[in-house]
């Protein structure tokens, strides 16, 4: 990540002081680091330790404009190669799912093109909250990506998934998306299978498996990100991908092979995720089969 510029977004939470040693080791990385406060987060630690460790200004008030020649949040929006939001609370999680831009930091990544990753760090309770969970999966359909929090005690006092990452692990993850970016299936169709098959037995009842797809999901963003044209034939419900993959649904297995053997010239390579059911039954009930006394 040599001479990379990161935009490092901290919010205000107990784990701001993993912020600062994260921007420590990206400066030792070889990053260009600058860094945006919301004004919860100067409650943690003062701006003067990521000024210092960072060797850039800080910046924490929209109105704060250090050089006149320039707008401010327009500039660093602008120059960043990456944002990373960490620690990312709920409140600037909804902010930023909701288009609010009230503050130096959500005003400048609704401003910016770069990748924009978030790390949440939060309670075990909030980080289940529906309303949470719903603006975690609208951001990730807009393209924010997430550094999953870890498990383990929380400064709250509880135990469980809230944690934020280690500073050493987010490095290791902006690292490797730095090398991803060579685009080495620039130009290439990839065309991903993921998820169980549902074979129907009557209008109410049918034979699947437990499969989620995660794993043909995971596939094709890695796909995308390397420059693909991804196409994923799937019969899970609103599968949680980048608008640019193509889904195409299907529900049978019949379903699923007539999808990708139409689409199978036009491929380079082709990745088999699903779980395809092993049996189909050999009639489909037009309507809901009773129940039979001893069958």
């Amino acid at each position: 990540m040599n001479g990379k510029n990161i935009l490092l977004a901290v919010s205000g939470g107990i784990a701001v002081y993993k912020a600062v040693a994260l921007t420590s080791k990206l400066t030792q990385a070889g990053a260009n680091v600058k860094v945006m406060m919301t004004r919860h987060a100067q409650e943690f630690v003062p701006p003067l330790s990521f000024q210092v460790l960072s060797r850039n200004d800080v910046y924490t008030d929209t109105f704060d404009e250090k050089d006149p020649a320039v707008v401010a949040h327009i500039d660093l929006a602008d120059w960043a190669d990456l944002v990373i939001v960490a620690p990312a609370t709920a409140n600037v999680i909804g902010k930023m799912a909701n288009g609010i831009a009230d503050d130096m930091v959500t005003t400048t990544i609704l401003a910016t093109e770069a990748p924009v990753w978030v790390a949440p760090a939060m309670n075990v309770h909030m980080m289940r909250h529906p309303a949470v969970v719903r603006n975690i999966e609208r951001l990730y359909r807009d393209g924010v990506r997430f550094i999953e929090p870890e498990e383990g005690y929380l400064a709250c006092g509880y135990v469980g998934r809230g944690r934020l990452e280690e500073p050493e692990k987010i490095v290791d993850h902006i690292h490797h998306f730095f090398q991803e970016e060579e685009k080495s299936l620039f130009g290439k169709r990839v065309l991903v299978t993921a998820g169980a098959t549902r074979e129907k037995i009557d209008p109410v009842r049918y034979l699947t498996n437990r499969s989620s797809g995660k794993m043909g999901f995971q596939v094709a963003e890695q796909a995308l990100l390397r420059g693909a044209h991804v196409t994923v034939v799937t019969a899970v419900k609103n599968p949680l991908l980048p608008d640019q993959v193509e889904v195409v649904a299907v529900d049978s297995a019949e379903d699923m092979y007539q999808a990708v053997m139409e689409r199978a010239d036009k491929q380079d390579a082709f990745v088999m995720a699903a779980a395809v059911a092993d049996y189909t039954p050999a009639h489909v009930s037009e309507q809901k089969m009773k129940k039979n006394a001893g069958r």
